[in-house]
């Protein structure tokens, strides 16, 4: 049985205990783990704005998850997204996946984030350094080309 854990939370997360909370004792040959960054677009980025469903984004993560573990032999999942005004440089998702075989953790973990991302209902909006207030940012084809590979496997 696979323990999984989802978190949607305003403030940092503590990318080190994350991760050690994702190695279940003596079981797990493999943790993999991954951290996406709000980028600052050269300079031109002074906040990315995450918006969310309270409860809905939580339900959507879990039944991402839920497949993963359906389909790899994972012992731990632990998904943290974030919301709220973030800046360059900080975490906006944490994923992190153990296995007995680092395999399964590395398929999981990149199963989960092209979901996460293509799926969950999240809305950023661009907080530019020159004080102005850009739209909404639109979905990306090549995210949901990365999701779409799932389909074929």
């Amino acid at each position: 049985m696979t323990d999984i854990s989802v978190l949607v939370q305003p403030g940092p997360i503590d990318l080190a205990a994350e991760a050690q909370r994702a190695a279940p004792g003596g079981d797990a040959g493999a943790v993999v783990t991954f951290a996406g960054y709000c980028r600052d677009e050269d300079g031109r980025l002074q906040a990315l704005e995450i918006e969310h469903y309270p409860g809905m984004a939580e339900r959507a993560i879990e039944r991402i998850a839920t497949e993963a573990a359906g389909r790899w032999p994972i012992l731990n999942l632990r998904c943290i997204h974030r919301y709220g005004m973030i800046a360059p440089g900080e975490e906006i998702v944490f994923v992190a996946c153990s296995s007995k075989h680092r395999h399964a953790a590395f398929e999981a973990a990149g199963f989960v984030m092209d979901f996460m991302k293509s799926k969950a209902p999240f809305w950023k909006r661009e907080h530019l350094s020159d004080g102005s207030v850009g739209g909404w940012v639109e979905a990306k084809d090549t995210d949901d080309a990365a999701a779409g590979r799932w389909h074929r496997l």
